[in-house]
């Protein structure tokens, strides 16, 4: 089995395979660099901060993990799932239904496969379009009290 990676539109690189995967198929089995939670707000200055999974129990540390794990694109629909081992510092990938060679494969960055509460990036979308929205209504209605101005004169 092989993975590679291949850029997806609208979502920058993920993970695909050169063989069919059956549900259960284990995928990947990657280290996982641990930092503690002090060292957090560092790597939320970088470019890390896209790529690293909260990590422990308490969810306070940061996992970095290697191999192609970070790569992996998020589905809230997603066709394979990971699983975190704390103790060994592991996290593994695995599908979670049939997917066909050359399929992207999707985890839910949620942990749970059916998990449907947006994450961070889908929030600060969800921001910056009421945002953009607000301003065009903002200048939607200037322009209409332009108008009204102008023709009161």
């Amino acid at each position: 089995m092989e993975l590679y990676l291949k850029n997806v539109r609208g979502k920058g690189r993920g993970v695909f395979c050169t063989e069919d995967l059956h549900d259960g198929d284990i995928i990947e089995v990657c280290p996982v660099i641990i930092c503690p939670p002090k060292d957090c707000k560092h790597l939320d200055k970088t470019n890390i901060y896209h790529y690293y999974f909260q990590w422990g129990n308490d969810g306070k540390s940061a996992g970095v993990v290697c191999g192609y794990g970070p790569m992996y694109n998020h589905s809230y629909n997603p066709n394979a799932v990971y699983e975190t081992f704390y103790e060994k510092a592991i996290f593994r990938v695995k599908a979670r239904r049939f997917i066909p060679a050359n399929t992207e494969i999707t985890i839910n960055y949620n942990f749970y496969p059916d998990e449907q509460t947006p994450v961070w990036f889908d929030v600060e979308k969800q921001k910056q379009e009421k945002k953009k929205a607000k301003t065009m209504q903002h200048m939607a209605s200037k322009t209409s009290l332009k108008k009204k101005t102008t023709k009161a004169k």
